[in-house]
Parts: structure tokens; C-alpha cells; sequence
């Protein structure tokens, strides 16, 4: 059997290409995971628990991270994708190791400020010209009618991360200097890198030169495509808002909560055994957790035609969660009835989020991964991931704004608001029933 190939198989962990591609993704994804949580914080820690300047390091990397996302698109349809992948690897684990040396030399908070700023810019350039090659290289390892199963290991993948990685970088953050935290992501990436160098597959490279009128035409041809799919771009628009009024809560709220509500609080739940920030790990385990078993569930499924509709049903339970957690912050921490019963109430929502974020994602992705050709698959996949994401940078800074003039109440209440009428137009949207 040639395995430069999509290859048909029973299990795809039998394809030595997937093999490489899972297991550079779990040492990276870790990586990002321990790089992420520590710059959430550390920001935070150095400027005084400044949410604006947190909000704005969100935005600016999210930025970024899309407008490369199209450069990324363009060259992941045709140059190898392997080859970029573990290019761009090589090249984080360098800018985050620079970093490390930096940080090491410049002691002053300012500075360490300036050089997060400027490592998250340039990690999320070299991120955005990643993601559209990982996105798209499924489908050229692994045969069709396995792509649900394949992505259901990567979701697994992503839920051991949330299970183990962030409680892992809990402790980190607490027992190692930020140098030394750094210097362990850069060698994350880099091992990465060294996984996806073995990568083979057919890859037939473009005889045209690429110029910037050919990439343009390129981005042209992708939108083009999309525009003809209107069951796809209902349900994208749809995640734009979702992802909007969602991303707050993850990336803002939550390190937001725990250094001011949870670490201010003169005792709180389990205190003699987590740290505030352990708690953050908690709820990251919760999700990852339940997104493994339903990972799991949908490994051993068969794939569904259309998952439309059901991942507007559930796109709504999640909203109604939501609703719920923000009508709790409100009673039982604004209004200072209990942080204890509070913690408890997030780490069961936490728990039904996990889940039901994998019966959605899992569907979305296999789905487009099967009716999209595959010549067009990194440019469509980095045009919706701008498309979904593209508010997202927004979202980041108008968050950290509102916290820091209005609280948390009045951040859950719009984000809450906001999710559930995205959720409720997808859910009467007659072209999302099709996909």
C-alpha cells in the first residue's frame, strides 16, 4: 500500500503519516497550551490585573493571526504542506527562545511587557501562515470515509490537553520562573518541527511563479467558491457572531475572575489545595474531559450526511448554559451570596460545554473536509477561519474595556445575550439545514 497516499484504513493510527502529524500536534499543542495560560496571567500579574492591556494583547495577536491566515491559504494549496508546517514550527520555538534570552536580559516589567507584545505578534504571523497547511492535510493522508475518525483522535487529542496540559501548566506557572516556563514551550515547538519533517504524501508542485497577482487571484478563486455555497456561509456567519460573544468568556473573564474574585477572596473552595490560578485548570479539565468522551463517542460513529441543524440545536443548548452561568455570577458573586457555590455552578457548566463543543466541531470540520475539493482546501479553510474569527480580535479588546469600566456582570450579560441570537438564526436558517 503506498502511503503518500490518502490511505483507507480501520484505524488511521496504523498510517505512519498520521502518526507523525498527531504527535507533532500533541507536543506543540502543548506548548501552546503552557504558553498561552502563562501569558494570560503573567500580563496580568505584571500590570496590576490592567484587563485593557490583556484585552489588547488579544486583539493585536488575533489580528495578526488573521491577516497571515490568508497568506497561509494561498501557500498551503501549493507548496507541501508538511513543509510548512515544520518550517513554521522550527520558527516559533526560535522566536520563543529568543524571547526566553530576552527576558533574561531585560528584567524591568515594562520590558518583559513590550517583549510579550512583540513575541505574540510575530508567534501569531508565523501561526496564521501554519493553520491553513495543518487544516488542510487530512485529506491528502487519510481516505474520506476516515476523516470523522481522524478528527475525532485530534479532538481527543485537544481534550487530554485540556485534561492534563492546562492543570500541567497550572503548577508550571506557580513552580518555574516565566524563563524557564518559555524556554520548555520553544522546545515544544521544536520537537514539533522535528515530527513533521518525516511527513510524505503526493504533493505535485505549482509550475506557475507565485506573485502577489497570482495569490490575490488565488484568495479570488476561494471566496468565489464559497460564494456558491450558501448552506456554508450561513453557518459561518453564524459561528462569527457565536465566536464573537464566546471568546470573551475564555480569554478574558476567566483569568479575569480568578485575579480578582477567586485570589482577593479571603478563603475560597479547596484554597488549601489550588492555587486561583489552579482553578483555571479545573475548568479547563472539566471541558477537556467531557470533549473526550464525546470525542470518543463520535470516533466510533458513522459520518452524518448533514449536521446542519443539529449543531444549531446544540449551538442553542450552549447558549442556554450561558444564560445560566451569568444569572449565577450575577446572584451568587456580584451580589456576594457564595464564590463557593459559584465555582462549583462554572465547573458543571464547564463539564456540558466540553461535550457539546465536540458534537459540534468534529461535524462542522469532516464535513467541509469531505465537500470541499481538495485543491481549494487551504484557501477555503483560511477564509472561513477569517470569516469566523474575524470579530474575534474585536471581541478581545471591547472585553478587556468592559471590564475594566463595567465588571464581569456586564460582560456576561451581553456575551450571553449576544450568543443566543446567533445561535437562534442558525437555528431558523433554512440553508443551514442543508449542510
Amino acid at each position: 500500500m503506498n502511503e503518500t497516499q490518502a490511505e483507507k484504513t480501520a484505524n488511521v493510527f496504523s498510517l505512519r503519516n498520521f502518526r507523525l502529524v498527531f504527535f507533532g500536534a500533541l507536543v506543540s499543542e502543548l506548548g501552546a497550551t503552557l504558553y498561552s495560560f502563562a501569558v494570560s496571567f503573567y500580563i496580568l500579574e505584571i500590570s496590576g490585573n490592567n484587563a485593557f492591556l490583556q484585552g489588547l494583547y488579544l486583539a493585536l495577536c488575533g489580528g495578526v493571526l488573521l491577516v497571515f491566515t490568508t497568506v497561509g491559504g494561498v501557500l498551503g494549496d501549493r507548496y507541501n504542506k508538511a513543509r510548512i508546517m515544520f518550517i513554521c514550527d522550527y520558527t516559533k520555538g526560535g522566536l520563543i527562545l529568543l524571547a526566553t534570552l530576552f527576558l533574561a536580559l531585560f528584567p524591568a516589567q515594562s520590558a518583559h511587557i513590550v517583549i510579550l507584545f512583540a513575541v505574540g505578534i510575530l508567534g501569531s504571523a508565523v501561526s496564521g501562515v501554519f493553520d491553513p497547511a495543518a487544516g488542510a492535510l487530512l485529506p491528502s493522508i487519510v481516505e474520506e470515509d476516515s476523516l470523522q475518525q481522524a478528527n475525532a483522535y485530534f479532538s481527543v487529542k485537544s481534550s487530554l490537553l485540556g485534561i492534563l496540559g492546562v492543570v500541567l501548566a497550572g503548577i508550571l506557572y506557580g513552580a518555574l520562573p516565566i524563563r524557564l516556563l518559555f524556554l520548555l514551550v520553544g522546545v515544544c515547538f521544536l520537537l514539533s518541527g522535528v515530527s513533521e519533517m518525516f511527513i510524505r504524501y503526493d504533493h505535485t508542485p505549482s509550475e506557475e511563479k507565485l506573485t502577489m497577482r497570482l495569490a490575490l487571484s488565488d484568495m479570488g478563486d476561494g471566496l468565489r467558491y464559497l460564494r456558491g455555497q450558501k448552506a456554508v456561509m450561513a453557518l459561518v456567519i453564524s459561528i462569527l457572531f457565536v465566536n464573537f460573544f464566546i471568546s470573551p468568556i475564555g480569554s478574558n473573564f476567566i483569568p479575569y475572575f480568578i485575579r480578582t474574585d477567586v485570589a482577593l477572596a479571603p478563603s475560597y473552595l479547596l484554597d488549601r489545595l489550588l492555587t486561583p490560578e489552579l482553578w483555571t485548570s479545573v475548568f479547563s479539565m472539566l471541558i477537556g474531559l467531557s470533549s473526550l468522551v464525546a470525542s470518543v463517542i463520535l470516533s466510533a460513529r458513522a459520518q452524518e450526511d448533514k449536521c446542519g441543524h443539529k449543531v444549531a440545536v446544540r449551538l442553542c443548548i450552549m447558549a442556554g448554559i450561558t444564560v445560566a452561568l451569568t444569572l449565577s455570577y450575577w446572584l451568587l458573586v456580584a451580589k456576594g451570596f457564595s464564590l463557593n457555590a459559584f465555582l462549583l455552578l462554572f465547573s458543571l457548566g464547564c463539564l456540558l460545554l466540553g461535550g457539546i463543543l465536540s458534537f459540534i466541531n468534529i461535524p462542522i470540520s469532516t464535513t467541509l473536509m469531505r465537500i470541499v475539493e481538495k485543491d481549494k482546501l487551504s484557501k477555503v479553510t483560511s477564509i472561513l477561519s477569517i470569516l469566523s474569527q474575524g470579530l474575534v480580535p474585536i471581541a478581545a479588546v471591547l472585553a478587556g474595556a468592559a471590564l475594566q469600566c463595567f465588571g464581569s456582570t456586564f460582560l456576561l450579560l451581553v456575551c450571553s445575550v449576544g450568543f443566543t441570537a446567533a445561535a437562534l438564526f442558525l437555528l431558523f436558517n433554512r440553508q443551514a439545514k442543508e449542510i
